[in-house]
């Protein structure tokens, strides 16, 4: 039986079509699962018919992907780092970074968790929750994200860690794992475990249950590769240089993730000036384009720890070969993509809702939105590339500049110019404009390796 490739295989002497293998299909299989989980609460909390309980899950959406946001911050920033700290020698550093990131998300995640505890009431209000709604959502928060935010905070800043240790495989069952124990363990309580009427209740004890076992899971495999970095989580605090480049590369990452969640709260918010016909068709929409997202998503992330490896070691070859297999992969997904949502468009709107008027806006809206698929990829690729080389300004610009420079006020624009369909064709436009300053910033950088 062939041995498991090392960490240091993986990142230097593996091939690099194999290395991107290694590195990206447990990712891509990790983001497919969190794509289906996140659609798993809402979808068995339908199966009770009940508006009200469907509604006080669903607001809780915006609150919950801070954790995500919270995660990128310690985990994508200490985990561009790692790989440049092993590819120089310097275990002991990177045992300290580790340790450092794993801290701060544990205690980032209780600030948050005790903020929710404590001003509970004016939050949901906020989010919309009403006399019918309040009740579900309280009990859905008290679960999944004051009980349990600590344990999902720490299984995403620790797979995000693992990965880039060289750890895809198992960084992508940590995942999966919390996002399969998920899918079961929701009908379990809410059918079988507990009476009627206190589905919310067992979606939110399913979510806190899956979370706690990713984490410990996650937490095992960390602390059994004393081979890679010592796993202390006593370690002090690394140097001024380590702690400032987490930070350089976390910010904007984290920044980007809660930019995209206020990029769709606006369009939502627009498209309900048409009607409750048009919102529901976007929303449907907005779910099915998930798909080729969350998999090019996997694409970057398992190429960040690559690029970082080679950077330190100034090995702009293996970079360049690691930047084409990437781009090759993801290019190939979005044609793919592109082509199945054009001829497909019915019925993929078809298997969410049957309503004739819903399903006419929403093939339209589709077929316009998957045209964007291969452009948005490059946008996520060459930010991701920046934070595998540590340049985290270049992120942190190009996150700004497509969010808050072009995506949003291109939404307004375009629903004054075009009306309904402009909102959906905005997305296309914005990330054109995106593209071309990307491409002419890495352009100029890439003249510099040699």
């Amino acid at each position: 039986m062939r041995q498991k490739a090392s960490s240091e295989e993986i990142f230097s002497t593996m091939s690099v079509p194999r290395a991107v293998r290694a590195m990206a299909v447990p990712t891509v299989a990790g983001q497919l699962i969190v794509l289906i989980y996140n659609l798993a609460d809402t979808y068995f909390i339908g199966q009770t018919n009940d508006p009200a309980m469907v509604a006080g899950v669903s607001l809780i959406l915006p609150v919950f992907n801070l954790i995500p946001a919270l995660g990128i911050l310690f985990g994508t920033g200490g985990g561009a780092l790692l790989p440049m700290l092993l590819a120089r020698g310097e275990k002991e550093e990177a045992t300290r970074v580790a340790a450092y990131c794993a801290r701060l998300g544990a205690a980032a995640a209780l600030g948050f968790s005790l903020l929710l505890l404590l001003f509970m009431r004016p939050i949901l209000g906020v989010l919309g929750a009403g006399e019918n709604t309040y009740a579900h959502a309280r009990v859905y928060v008290l679960c999944a994200l004051v009980a349990g935010g600590i344990p999902t905070l720490l299984a995403n800043v620790l797979s995000n860690l693992l990965r880039s240790l060289g750890l895809s495989r198992e960084a992508g069952i940590g995942v999966a794992l919390g996002g399969a124990l998920n899918i079961f363990l929701d009908p379990l309580f809410m059918f079988v475990l507990l009476p009627p009427g206190h589905e919310v209740l067992g979606v939110g004890i399913a979510t806190l249950l899956s979370n706690l076992i990713s984490c410990g899971y996650c937490l095992l495999i960390f602390c059994g590769r004393q081979r890679v970095i010592a796993a202390d989580f006593t370690a002090p605090p690394p140097r001024p240089d380590s702690r400032r480049a987490v930070y350089a590369v976390g910010i904007p990452g984290s920044l980007g993730a809660l930019l995209f969640d206020v990029d769709y709260m606006v369009l939502d918010r627009l498209v309900s000036g048409y009607g409750d016909t048009a919102l529901a068709a976007i929303g449907i929409v907005l779910k099915a384009e998930r798909l080729p997202q969350q998999i090019c998503i996997g694409l970057c992330q398992g190429m960040v720890p690559l690029v970082a490896y080679s950077c330190a070691l100034r090995d702009y070859k293996r970079i360049r070969g690691v930047m084409r297999v990437t781009l090759l992969a993801g290019l190939a997904v979005a044609v793919l993509s592109v082509t199945s949502y054009e001829l497909l468009a019915p019925q993929i709107v078809r298997f969410f809702i049957e309503d004739p008027a819903t399903l006419a806006i929403g093939t339209g809206f589709l077929r316009v939105r998957s045209v964007a698929a291969g452009i948005m990829f490059f946008c996520f690729f060459v930010v991701f590339l920046y934070q595998g080389l540590g340049m985290g300004f270049r992120s942190l610009l190009l996150t700004v500049l497509r969010w808050v420079g072009l995506n949003i006020p291109m939404l307004f624009l375009f629903n004054r110019l075009f009306g309904m369909y402009g909102l959906v064709w905005s997305q296309v436009a914005s990330d054109l404009l995106t593209v071309l300053a990307s491409y002419l910033l890495l352009h100029r950088d890439m003249r510099g390796w040699s």
